[in-house]
């Protein structure tokens, strides 16, 4: 096997420390072809359908990238913004707002890049990116709060299986999960308590997480444990009572139990028992996306109002905001803890580069091994 490096390596180069942030992903384009392929990469993926390969591969090439991609393409479309997709816009401008902070801290001794699970940029671009800027410690920073193996266990497995390709290993740091992190609850409560003080407060919080099928949690992912204790702690920083706001789960697929309540079954609920007025926010979402521009925005709003609701107001996700971007900073610094940066001064060039020079000169004996 041929392990990746790079070719005619200068052992002199400045070692850089890494820091990748990644997302879900996203198409390339609204497009049927490009969701076809988006599609295929994210559901052939068996952290996210833990279902025999043989049985789901049938279902997913014979039924479902045949009939979804036309109508996913329809919804992208009507999310998509002149430089691409939320997600992807999103993403860029928060992996640019830690870089930013991070120089003016360190200087040019840490890298931040960011990637997608699925579609571009894709993980082993970025990271051949870092490998040939220098980094030899890496963290990686999934942008998912809460821990599910559908999510940050199937990054870790992208990770691992690049790293099992590559000659040279940075030392390597995961964050897996931070739904208790408390400038990542502060930075949602001040968010929210903004946008009260603009438009307004309803009736209800309801705090919408992306669902997982129901036979995970009973296997073990502490997902659904995380996403209350989430909500539990961003409900105590707002000073609200157990009776006003309220944790459900969206964006459910195919016809087994997923994780309940249900976000649209509570919304087109709620008015028959005199909730007319609330505010929505999904606390596990970094970045607005299709599940909360279309499907919480759009497609939950019809469903609350045509049920007799009177007043929906969607809070947007932390995206780029400062106080986002100052929290995971800090959730950065505080995995960086214990790693120096990079010793990159002329003379720690100027002895690596005497080493290296050492090297070229010893003569190895003839031997047996």
């Amino acid at each position: 096997m041929q392990y990746k490096g790079i070719e005619n390596f200068n052992h002199r180069q400045p070692e850089k420390l890494g820091v990748l942030v990644t997302n879900l992903g996203t198409p390339d384009a609204p497009t049927p072809s490009a969701l076809r392929r988006y599609l295929g990469e994210f559901l052939s993926d068996p952290r996210v359908v833990e279902l025999p390969r043989p049985i789901w591969w049938l279902i997913l090439h014979g039924i479902i990238l045949r009939i979804r991609p036309r109508k996913s393409a329809k919804a992208y479309a009507g999310v998509w913004q002149p430089e691409g997709s939320p997600l992807l816009t999103h993403t860029a401008n928060q992996a640019e707002g830690i870089r930013k902070i991070l120089a003016r801290k360190y200087g040019n001794h840490i890298v931040v890049g960011f990637a997608m699970r699925y579609g571009n940029p894709s993980i082993a671009k970025v990271l051949d990116e870092m490998q040939d800027q220098g980094v030899r410690k890496l963290i990686v920073l999934p942008l998912y709060p809460q821990y599910s193996a559908s999510t940050s266990a199937s990054t870790f497995d992208a990770i691992a299986k690049d790293f099992t390709r590559r000659r040279w290993l940075p030392d390597l740091r995961f964050i897996s999960h931070y739904p208790d992190y408390p400038p990542y609850i502060e930075a949602m409560a001040a968010h929210i308590r903004a946008h009260w003080e603009q438009h307004g407060r309803n009736q209800k919080l309801i705090l919408s997480y992306h669902g997982i099928p129901l036979k995970y949690l009973k296997k073990g992912d502490p997902y659904h444990c995380e996403c209350h204790k989430t909500s539990r702690l961003l409900a105590e920083c707002l000073g609200l009572g157990a009776n006003e706001y309220l944790t459900t789960f969206q964006s459910r697929f195919g016809r087994e139990e997923w994780l309940k309540p249900y976000t649209d079954e509570t919304l087109k609920a709620l008015p028959g028992k005199d909730i007319t007025s609330i505010d929505v926010f999904c606390p596990g979402f970094s970045s607005d996306c299709l599940e909360t521009i279309e499907e919480i925005n759009e497609e939950n709003r019809e469903y609350f109002m045509e049920s007799g609701g009177q007043g929906f107001s969607y809070i947007p996700a932390l995206n780029a905001s400062p106080g986002h971007i100052d929290a995971l900073v800090r959730l950065i610094e505080d995995n960086l803890k214990g790693w120096t940066v990079p010793d990159n001064s002329p003379e720690a060039l100027q002895h690596r580069d005497v080493l290296a020079q050492q090297q070229k000169n010893v003569v190895y004996p003839d031997r047996t091994f």
